[in-house]
């Protein structure tokens, strides 16, 4: 566990600078995010990040955009990209990935051959105001954005002139989304002392004035908005009706994620926004979101040092990521939504490897879905002395612990509470066909925490202040066969033999395995069974 990890400085790899502890954040289910990369190459904060199917791009308040390769984060020849001359607010890959587009507090909108590093054009609004917020199209086609001037402009991306400004708000446009059909525009604004007013516009029919406004839709202001790329019909052929729906999520200073089902008649003034469900959890405002691009996740970061993570599609949260020093100003998913990248003012941006691990789980041999927990013992039955329980009580309780799938044959072999306490491992195998290991263990450590006399006791299996070097990367539990991988990191035996059978790249790095090789560390399993010995 403890291994050099690369640190990228302008470009360059210091392996000589040792980071001692891998981060790692086990959501709600099995899905772990793990910083697998941190860039710390600008010299102030970084203000934003967007992914492309090859590149990341980010951007910083040092003037600078930088281009780095997705398979090992190196910088791009072409990067940095120098031109602007004040703080960088926003950055946008075209939909081919060949283009770039910056906002800055110069006024300027910027695109930038990817791959030359040139700038193929600097942009202003007629104002020339700071420019905070950009957007492509979904086609490509267009760009919208924001500024201090109160005004969205809608830009022509192959000629490279303004179609036309927008024109509604009160305060400056910190918020500007294409809908996913590319014909409609939401723009957010600050919102001053009071609430900030979302606005919609046509985007494709040419109709000067805002389709409708929703007033006060954030108290002192809206941060962010984002559609989602696939509720409702968000990626859907067309059909006869004209009708399209959308889920659209914006975050503002009240610490809210706010979720709002978008409904527009194509071709007509009539929209309707009407909101849907509020996401607390945040302790500070919000000032950015993104829905991942398979529509299952929503990440959102803020002012209180956290980027979280939402299940887009029950509004449950997932995961809170706190491993910044200040506060995470942006955040972004890869094409494939895989990792998500944040961005901060501590200068850093973290690269974060998203795993569900519920299928590795599932059939892994030694670990399952949890140890029993005291609330699922507590029952009338779990009072009483085990060897009274009757054959009813015993179904009840592995029903409680997940395995009802072998309640018929604990029925079959009348397994009552003196059975049970006399269950073998080969009993559990071979008379009533437990042939999980995993399911096996988790039976004999449910009995183990039944027998407690005091239910008020029982407490997890586990210590509670086990430390982070002892637990798998893949399963976060503590290691009983630590062996390293060829990418350098340690893991438990049987979790990484399950995970190269699936995936042929690190869980850890990204980077494909050289070998399938695997070394016993013995000097971390012997410190791992002292401490479980004095635990």
């Amino acid at each position: 566990m403890f291994v050099s990890r690369p640190k990228i400085f302008h470009g360059k790899d210091f392996r000589s600078t040792f980071v001692m502890s891998d981060a790692r954040v086990r959501g709600d289910g099995n899905l772990v995010a793990s910083n697998i990369h941190t860039i710390t190459a600008h010299e102030a904060e970084v203000t934003a990040v967007a992914f492309s199917k090859n590149a990341l791009a980010t951007c910083s308040s040092d003037k600078t955009v930088r281009l780095w390769g997705i398979k090992d984060y190196t910088e791009l020849p072409s990067s940095p990209l120098l031109g602007h001359k004040y703080y960088i607010h926003c950055c946008a890959f075209s939909p081919s990935g060949s283009t770039l587009a910056t906002c800055s507090n110069d006024g300027t909108l910027k695109f930038w051959d990817v791959k030359s590093g040139d700038c193929l054009a600097s942009l202003s609004h007629p104002s020339k105001c700071a420019i905070r917020v950009l957007q492509f199209s979904a086609d490509g086609s267009k760009v919208v954005t924001g500024g201090d001037d109160e005004v969205a402009c809608l830009w022509n991306v192959a000629e490279k002139k303004i179609i036309r400004s927008l024109k509604g708000h009160d305060e400056s446009v910190t918020s500007a989304a294409f809908s996913p059909d590319d014909n409609y525009i939401v723009t957010c604004s600050s919102g001053g002392d009071m609430g900030g007013d979302m606005l919609v516009w046509d985007a494709q029919f040419g109709h000067g004035k805002f389709l409708t406004r929703v007033h006060d839709c954030h108290d002192l202001g809206v941060s962010c908005c984002a559609f989602s790329p696939t509720y409702g019909t968000a990626g859907k052929p067309s059909t006869s009706s004209s009708i399209n729906t959308f889920l659209l999520a914006t975050g503002g200073k009240d610490n809210l994620v706010k979720l709002w089902i978008f409904c527009g008649d194509v071709g007509s003034v009539n929209v309707t926004v009407k909101l849907e469900t509020m996401l607390p959890g945040h302790k500070d405002s919000i000032l950015w979101l993104c829905f991942s691009p398979d529509g299952q996740f929503i990440a959102s970061c803020s002012l209180d040092k956290t980027a979280r993570l939402w299940n887009a599609r029950t509004n449950q949260a997932i995961i809170s990521i706190d491993d910044h020093s200040s506060y995470v100003a942006f955040c972004a998913f890869s094409s494939d939504s895989r990792y998500l990248a944040t961005a901060s003012n501590d200068n850093t941006v973290k690269i974060w490897q998203l795993n569900d691990t519920s299928e590795i789980m599932k059939n892994l041999s030694g670990y399952e879905e949890g140890d029993p927990t005291s609330s699922q013992l507590l029952n009338s039955y779990s009072r009483v002395a085990m060897e009274l329980w009757t054959l009813d009580d015993v179904c009840e309780w592995l029903n409680s612990l997940g395995l009802g799938e072998y309640d018929e044959a604990f029925r079959k072999n009348a397994i009552d509470g003196k059975e049970l306490l006399a269950l073998s491992v080969n009993d559990l195998e071979d008379t009533l066909g437990v042939a999980a290991l995993g399911h096996r263990n988790k039976i004999l450590r449910g009995r183990s925490l039944a027998q407690d006399k005091d239910v008020k006791m029982i407490r997890s299996t586990e210590p509670t202040n086990t430390p982070e070097e002892f637990l798998c990367p893949i399963t976060h539990e503590i290691m009983r066969d630590p062996v390293i991988a060829s990418d350098g990191y340690t893991y438990d035996k049987q979790a990484i033999l399950s995970w190269m059978g699936k995936e042929p790249r690190s869980p850890m790095t990204n980077m494909v395995l050289d070998s399938k090789d695997l070394v016993p560390n013995r000097t971390l399993k012997m410190m791992i069974q002292k401490f479980l010995q004095k635990s």
